[in-house]
């Protein structure tokens, strides 16, 4: 199968990187007209000197780089996102437990406001927990608000009132903010652009240890301190990471991303150089397209128990046992979808397919008269929504370039991941039970529009990498560069 994209080229074969002068100019990266000559300067963040070997010979030596970097970097996102999970979703199985009634939760919409309020405490922070990724480097950010969010959750077994929950649930909001988009930013500046979908697919496969980790809490806490050193640096840096890489392998690496896309270095912080980067109206579309997932994601997390007791008619334990397969199911989908997405160098198609299996899946769950039938949709819809995380999370790392833009796309795009949160966590209605009508049709609905805007996409990249190879003109502000679809 043909790429869609022509900058996906073989290491050995990629687009030479634009010039010092260019990249000065647009006050993004700063790299030498070849990779083989690229060095950090005054303006930039970091202090490790990059002079990358010569890459065309190293293939089988960056194989095993990437290897390390894989069962490094992916090992610790999966479990950061999985305690994520874990944390966040405290109320998704106490909601068939109990604890609402104890806490008076049960009275109008409170259970949903503290769903709501969380998910705004969240997209406040986003922005700023994702820029100090970048300032304050991975291994102590991300070590810090593990601990806070792994402490506050076990703060919330201890509260009296639905108001104390709610105070937690604010915090807990702000402090589990940068987990996602950071992880998915510093993921995306590991890796090529051809190899990143699998990636973020073994990061999001980590979801399934939520399923198996108990103590919630105290786990999150350990975790936390243990992440300071099993988390990585950014690759120019990533000789300083614990037992990592050496200074010649972190060249090889940073040798690769300069070479994909030549913007291994990011500039000196201020917040217009974040901002500025609002103006493209791509990133506005590629967060539209996380608006629309996670209204589906929502629904699935923090309502799939009560469906699975009120829609199908088992216990309050059998609820929550139940809702553990479709996630180890979920393995199965998001790896073998995002294989296929690098391994043919393709995004929107594959965006595309497990949209219409959550669909069909939605479909299933809602207008099913057997409750086996109605379970196996629960399947389809959880593994399609998992396998399009990490589909779609590619899409929006490989068509931007430069390091505070990828800051910013990824913020964007989990700010408006948690707008559709809120929209999610309204449209599952006990008194629709037991087909609730309004998820179904709101999660067919949302994803049919996400059809449509990738089709959309995909046809603004199709022509503007064919004007760059009729005319030259330059795309991203990068020589070379051309858009994956």
């Amino acid at each position: 199968m043909a790429s869609s994209t022509g900058a996906l080229d073989a290491p050995g074969a990629a687009p030479t990187p634009p010039s010092n002068d260019q990249h000065k100019a647009d006050n993004k990266t700063t790299t030498g007209a070849t990779a083989s000559n690229v060095s950090l300067t005054d303006d930039a963040v970091g202090d490790a000197p990059i002079n990358p070997l010569n890459l065309e010979d190293d293939d089988a030596t960056y194989k095993l780089i990437r290897r390390k970097v894989d069962l490094r970097l992916c090992t610790i996102a999966g479990i950061l996102c999985s305690l994520n999970l874990l944390d966040s979703g405290v109320l998704s199985s106490a909601a068939v437990t109990t604890m609402l009634s104890d806490l008076g939760l049960d009275v109008g919409n409170r259970f949903s406001i503290s769903i709501f309020i969380f998910t705004i405490s969240s997209i406040v922070f986003q922005l700023p927990s994702t820029i100090a990724v970048r300032l304050l480097g991975p291994r102590i950010w991300f070590s810090v608000i593990t601990f806070l969010f792994g402490l506050i959750t076990l703060l919330t077994g201890f509260v009296k009132t639905w108001q104390q929950m709610i105070a937690l649930r604010i915090l807990l909001g702000a402090a589990m903010a940068g987990i996602f988009p950071g992880l998915a930013y510093l993921i995306s500046t590991w890796y090529p652009r051809q190899e990143q979908q699998l990636r973020f697919a073994f990061m999001q496969s980590g979801e399934v240890i939520i399923l198996a980790t108990g103590s919630l809490g105290m786990c999150t806490c350990v975790i936390g301190i243990v992440t300071y050193w099993w988390m990585v640096d950014f690759p120019e840096n990533s000789d300083k990471s614990f037992r990592f890489l050496t200074r010649e392998e972190a060249d090889i690496v940073a040798g690769r991303i300069e070479k994909d896309r030549g913007d291994v270095i990011a500039q000196k912080f201020s917040v217009m150089e974040v901002l500025k980067h609002a103006k493209d109206l791509k990133i506005w579309a590629f967060a539209c397209l996380f608006f629309m997932q996670n209204i589906v994601s929502t629904a699935l997390a923090y309502f799939v128990p009560i469906i699975l007791q009120n829609g199908l008619g088992y216990s309050s334990d059998a609820a929550i046992i139940l809702s553990a397969p479709p996630y180890y199911y979920a393995i199965v989908p998001v790896l073998l979808s995002s294989w296929y997405a690098d391994r043919f160098r393709i995004r929107g198609p594959v965006i595309t397919f497990n949209a219409t299996c959550l669909i069909t899946g939605f479909a299933v769950l809602g207008f099913a008269g057997n409750s086996g039938a109605r379970y196996f949709g629960v399947f389809l819809a959880t593994g399609a929504y998992v396998a399009n995380w990490a589909a779609l999370t590619a899409y929006q790392a490989n068509n931007v370039v430069g390091q505070w833009k990828r800051v910013f796309t990824a913020a964007a795009c989990t700010m408006f991941n948690g707008a559709g949160g809120i929209a999610g966590s309204f449209i599952v209605r006990n008194l629709e039970a037991p087909h609730y009508t309004t998820a179904v049709w709101v999660s067919i609905g949302s994803h049919l529009l996400m059809i449509s805007l990738v089709g959309l996409l995909t046809a603004h990249f199709y022509f503007a990498n064919r004007s760059l190879r009729r005319t030259g003109k330059i795309l991203e502000q990068t020589e070379g560069f051309r858009f994956t679809y």
